[in-house]
């Protein structure tokens, strides 16, 4: 039997998780640390993220969920061990860890992106601005929150006072960046180093509030498949995105395996990309994999190994999904924790755990995203009424989520 250990704690390695039991191969799934919901589904490993330990305890495929221990070269020091690891090295990673060095990479393999300059003070930044709105990002990893889309002079210094200054997320420049009019599409690929397979596209929610109101979060909310997205667009992305980097990391000496995620925006001139990360998205993948047919476990064991996607072919449920994010009180500047939830068995969907732990026997709130919920319907509009029927039967003091997800 297969034994595959999920590093990562959140809805999108809940979500992991569950695609991975679907797998015919029926592999022994672990989890470290997981939370009170992924340890239903899992079996807690204590071993955390030693490769030392991993490797004694016969764990066959390591899948690293969040980008903090990607960057932190978690993968790299399994690779060491002689365990087989899913997802990049920490030099590939940097292309999420720093927005700079994604601009660069982005130069070099010709992709598409909006015009930027990188700044190291407030003068030099305020001097970089093409005009407004916007778009002001902190070069390092900022959980989904250091992007500020600055619409006038008063904000933008303010932000970049915030961000140089303040070193509100650490003592890294920022990247002064052309505001990109259009609409946003997700769109995730499995990569072996050589090729790039993408997934079916998802659209999800940055912002806290309705009508993409008030600040970023980590993501309120997803669907899939997209309108308007069809084959060709897909196939356009491949060719003229991800392929372009992955085939510039792998001339660079540090081939990509794993999930590239190209956050873009569908523009007049063509899709551009906003961002890279290189893991599985959140709550995209709560969104995205619950569609997937196709054995999850066999194509991220083909991805470990140098060209092991050729050939790949993706099976995908007709059915659209939509995932709600349910957060605690005060998410995302604050959160409120050891709320006691309820109403779960009353759920008719898939629901995923984010923020959660048991207290006294009692499941409670224990983080800003507490829960996903995910419904396939036969549309968009079917699967957006199973996800709030849903939602709206589970309850915890202060709980918080967007009416307008997939609206």
């Amino acid at each position: 039997m297969t034994r595959v250990l999920v590093i990562g704690g959140g809805g999108r390695e809940h979500a992991i998780v569950r695609a991975l039991l679907r797998s015919p191969q029926s592999p022994e799934v672990l989890c470290a640390p997981g939370n009170a919901g992924i340890l239903r589904d899992a079996a807690p490993f204590d071993g955390g993220e030693d490769p030392a330990a991993i490797k004694a305890a016969g764990i066959d495929l390591v899948v690293v969920g969040p980008e903090v221990p990607l960057v932190g070269g978690l993968v790299d020091r399994c690779i060491e061990a002689g365990v087989p690891a899913f997802g990049p090295v920490a030099e590939a990673a940097r292309i999420e860890g720093s927005k700079a060095y994604a601009k660069e990479v982005m130069a070099a393999a010709g992709v598409p992106t909006a015009a930027h300059t990188v700044v190291h003070s407030v003068e030099e930044g305020m001097a970089a601005i093409p005009g407004y709105p916007v778009a002001l990002k902190a070069d390092g990893l900022a959980a989904g929150k250091g992007v500020v889309i600055a619409t006038d002079e008063a904000h933008a210094r303010e932000t970049l006072t915030d961000m140089l200054v303040g070193h509100r997320f650490g003592d890294v420049p920022v990247v002064v960046e052309e505001f990109l009019e259009g609409v946003e599409l997700s769109v995730l690929a499995l990569c072996d180093g050589v090729r790039a397979l993408p997934l079916a596209p998802a659209r999800d929610f940055k912002r806290i509030g309705e009508g993409d109101t008030g600040p970023n979060t980590g993501g309120m909310g997803a669907f899939s498949p997209v309108d308007g997205v069809d084959a060709a667009l897909i196939e356009r992305v491949r060719a003229e995105i991800c392929q372009p980097v992955v085939d510039e990391l792998a001339r660079r000496g540090t081939p990509f395996h794993g999930v590239l995620y190209a956050g873009l925006m569908l523009t007049a001139d063509g899709p551009k990309v906003i961002e890279f990360n290189v893991r599985f998205g959140d709550p995209e993948t709560q969104a995205v994999l619950p569609r997937l047919k196709s054995d999850l476990l066999d194509l991220l064991q083909r991805a470990v190994t140098p060209g092991g996607l050729e050939g790949a072919q993706l099976e995908w449920d007709d059915r659209a999904a939509v995932t709600v994010v349910l957060a605690s009180r005060g998410y995302p500047a604050s959160s409120s924790k050891g709320d006691v939830i309820e109403g779960l068995d009353a759920a008719d969907a898939e629901v995923t755990h984010a923020g959660t732990a048991l207290e006294n026997g009692n499941l409670v709130t224990a983080g800003g995203r507490v829960l996903n919920v995910t419904a396939l319907g036969a549309d968009r509009e079917a699967a957006r009424a199973a996800a709030y029927a849903a939602a709206d039967k589970i309850t915890f003091p202060g709980k918080t989520y967007r009416r307008d997800i997939a609206a």
